[in-house]
């Protein structure tokens, strides 16, 4: 066995295929057992449906965890790792909505049922927090590729009177951009005009202004939503999508838990709910999801980060290999490796053991 120090990064909304999942359903026993307890529903959306369906955020959440669930477990299971012929992973991080897949693989998410119910929660309420009141888009992203100090004076200068912020910074030429649907545009309009900036800016198919102050709404109901839920302190290395660090160094005392709930049932999971772990850590987990969800994702400072902790490699578990590749540009000299499906499982798995 190699001695490796390896984290897990787990794909985001935008990651998803047609037909992902399927051929580690066929041929992992783990695997299928997460896509099992998913239910037919999500098997069809990861299985079946088309790049359409896909694109809706309260499909895309629901399938994409799952299938990230799905590809570590499978990993996992490969690797020997439930009998102990081969080390956990010293770290996990998940993109967006890959941070749940990841905080279900560190324990602090009790299990993939509680996992999934959260997830379609969040899903529902982006989808809301996206649309004005007449249904129509309320906000959208772009990437911006390029410069990340051109990319920040083009959003200075593109802003106006309207919402536009820098919120994904994944790498050191690209940065996503999000805000209302003219300031997307005059971003756009600006990067094409001025070519000595060196920015161009790619529209995202996406069905809101993710990770910005337009999801505020979405952050408030959230803190509402889990309200009923308790949570538990990582057993694994956590790093975060709000700052980029371990989840033991995030501190933020302005959270305050909403007196409401839309989730009257917390008896989810079979699994022992006792030994719960200190308001302290259930407060911080709330508050840490209450901000991602309006807040930028740190992906470079993630990486660099586990770089910088002595990580050795990176495997990126979920559909395609996005993670995998801006890996591959903010630190060159880690091995970096993808899990999506029965090939890419084996390859993965004979170059860490």
């Amino acid at each position: 066995m190699k001695d490796i120090k390896y984290a897990v990064v787990f794909a985001g909304q935008g990651a998803q295929k047609p037909g992902m999942g399927k051929s580690l359903y066929e041929t992992s026993a783990a695997a299928r057992a997460v896509f099992d307890l998913a239910g037919e529903d999500i098997k069809f959306d990861c299985f079946e449906a088309d790049a359409e369906r896909l694109k809706q955020t309260e499909v895309t959440q629901p399938a994409v965890y799952t299938m990230d669930i799905a590809a570590y477990m499978a990993l996992m299971e490969a690797l020997g790792v439930d009998k102990g012929s081969f080390p956990e992973p010293a770290a996990v991080a998940g993109f967006s909505l890959g941070e749940y897949a990841a905080l279900t693989a560190a324990g602090v998410i009790e299990c993939p049922e509680v996992g999934l119910v959260l997830v379609r929660e969040r899903a529902l309420l982006m989808k809301d927090a996206g649309k004005n009141p007449d249904g129509s888009q309320k906000g959208t992203m772009a990437a911006g590729m390029g410069d990340p100090g051109a990319v920040l004076a083009l959003v200075e200068k593109a802003r106006g009177e309207g919402v536009l912020e820098a919120v994904n910074f994944n790498g050191p030429g690209q940065t996503v951009v999000a805000g209302d649907m003219a300031a997307v545009e005059r971003f756009a309009a600006l990067a094409k005009e001025d070519r000595g900036l060196g920015v161009k800016a790619i529209p995202l198919p996406v069905s809101g202004a993710f990770h910005s102050p337009l999801m505020k709404p979405a952050a408030e109901r959230l803190a509402e939503v889990l309200k009923v839920f308790s949570f538990n302190a990582p057993k694994l290395a956590v790093y975060l999508n709000v700052t980029g660090g371990k989840f033991e160094d995030f501190e933020d005392k302005d959270f305050e838990e909403s007196v409401s709930s839309v989730i009257a049932n917390r008896e989810i999971c079979e699994a022992d709910s006792g030994g719960k772990q200190s308001s302290e850590i259930d407060s911080k987990v709330k508050s840490i999801m209450v901000r991602q969800i309006q807040n930028p994702v740190q992906w470079q400072k993630t990486i660099e980060a586990m770089k910088d902790a002595g990580i050795e490699a990176i495997v990126e578990a979920g559909p395609g290999k996005t993670l995998s590749g801006l890996a591959k540009k903010i630190a060159p000299e880690l091995l970096v490796l993808n899990v999506e499906d029965a090939e890419s499982l084996a390859a993965a798995v004979s170059l860490l053991v």
